[in-house]
């Protein structure tokens, strides 16, 4: 269905970007939109795919975006500063990016015309700090104003209210999709498997904030980028938020841990390090309306995707 599109990603050098794209590029002509504050798209070495053309730009910037854009037919819209690290050290352009970024991929993609699906990608972090099979409807939570931790959530969650309204207002065929968790190889930036396995793989130190009770359910990179196919491809999606993730991998800090030095037959010891700031201790969704309206189903279990994501970077 989606054969010969021109499909348009923002922030599509990152670790699901560039999973989509090599998902894409042989039946698609794709346009990225990056700022190459991270490069997994070179790294996996699809920035030479015949299909695919790189523009260096920051979605701050309208009229470099606005111009990228031309000839579009799906925009998946996914910049952003992501990682707890990086939002505590640069809270202002966090929000930044994804309050005029989006506002500038939705105005574009209202002035080009002819859009055939706005993907918005928001976060779980709307949920806030206890999320416990939470479905879309359910009343989202953030923390504290001036609580950096959360300056992330706050500014994903306007822009998915914004992108509906799109749709609402000017008939923009949007949807939203939030992520729990995604691993899996060729991720690049904070995440916990990706720091888990590199230094379980060195048998260096593993370390985890405070007692690595919490919870977390771990969705693998390829059935999230099924989600996005099936969100691009189905009318049903027009108009609607959706939950993507795999509540059957659902495990504590410590407990993960633990099953990477496992699969990896490591050495690695395990370093419990004081945090004090505001965390997530409990996130698992509840993926029943993808489910219904998508045909989507999480297929890949955690283990199953720990040791591909282990045989990856050993080969690397």
């Amino acid at each position: 269905m989606l054969k010969d599109s021109r499909i348009f990603m923002t922030g599509g050098a990152g670790f699901i970007g560039s999973a989509l794209c090599r998902r894409l590029a042989d039946e698609c002509q794709i346009v990225v939109f990056d700022s190459l504050r991270r490069n997994a798209l070179a790294e996996a070495g699809l920035d030479k795919h015949p299909n695919i053309h790189l523009i260096v730009g920051d979605v701050r910037d309208r009229d470099a975006l606005h111009k990228a854009m031309e000839g579009a037919t799906h925009v998946v819209h996914m910049a952003s500063i992501a990682g707890v690290d990086t939002v505590l050290k640069n809270p202002v352009p966090t929000m930044e990016i994804s309050l005029e970024g989006t506002m500038n991929a939705l105005r574009s993609s209202v002035a080009h015309g002819g859009i055939k699906r706005f993907i918005d990608f928001s976060t779980s972090e709307v949920f806030g700090s206890y999320a416990f099979r939470v479905r879309e409807a359910d009343v989202t939570s953030l923390g504290a104003v001036g609580e950096a931790r959360w300056t992330y959530a706050v500014s994903k969650l306007a822009t998915e209210h914004l992108a509906h309204n799109y749709y609402k207002q000017f008939g923009l065929p949007t949807c939203a999709i939030r992520p729990f968790n995604i691993f899996g190889p060729g991720q690049v930036g904070e995440g916990a498997v990706h720091a888990f396995v590199v230094r379980a793989l060195k048998g260096e130190p593993i370390r985890i904030h405070n007692e690595g009770d919490q919870i977390r359910s771990w969705c693998y990179i390829d059935d999230i980028v099924d989600s996005i196919v099936l969100a691009l491809s189905r009318d049903e999606a027009i108009g609607e938020s959706f939950n993507i993730g795999n509540a059957r991998s659902t495990i504590t800090i410590y407990q993960l841990a633990q099953l990477i030095i496992r699969l990896s037959g490591s050495k690695s010891q395990i370093e419990f390090v004081p945090w004090d700031f505001p965390d997530v201790e409990l996130r698992i969704p509840d993926t029943k309306k993808a489910e219904r309206l998508l045909g989507f189903r999480a297929k890949v279990d955690l283990e199953d995707g720990l040791l591909r994501t282990l045989d990856w970077y050993r080969r690397k």
